[in-house]
């Protein structure tokens, strides 16, 4: 059986904010609407669904495996934004990117709080 995912939704406050936000710091083409969402479409035929969701958002955690070169360009996106960014999922470790697996990460928050990492090898590798 081959199964795969698809897409997922993203519940946030803002959707057109959250998604743009997203595919400004990867690069991405803007989001497309679907109906009630906003839709990112990843290289791997998985698409982010983002939906504008009242009251509170519960945040969740969205890492993204990109090439080394990739890295940089974005990373260069999250400083120029002047965004907070951290090297652990526990934000403890600020100002800071991993080098797990011998590879690159890092963590920042998009506006509605979810923990968004971009990393450059799968942990574990």
């Amino acid at each position: 059986m081959n199964v795969r995912l698809n897409h997922t939704i993203v519940w946030c406050r803002d959707q057109q904010e959250s998604a743009g936000f997203l595919t400004g710091i990867l690069g991405l083409e803007p989001p497309k609407p679907f109906g009630p969402f906003h839709v990112v479409p990843l290289g791997n035929d998985v698409s982010l669904d983002f939906r504008t969701q009242r009251g509170e958002v519960a945040t969740q955690h969205y890492a993204f495996l990109v090439e080394e070169s990739e890295f940089d360009t974005i990373f260069g996106r999250i400083r120029e934004r002047g965004l907070q960014y951290w090297a652990d999922p526990t934000c403890q470790q600020p100002g800071q990117i991993n080098h797990h697996s011998g590879g690159r990460g890092v963590y920042f928050q998009d506006p509605s709080g979810h923990l968004m990492e971009v990393i450059t090898r799968p942990y574990g590798s």
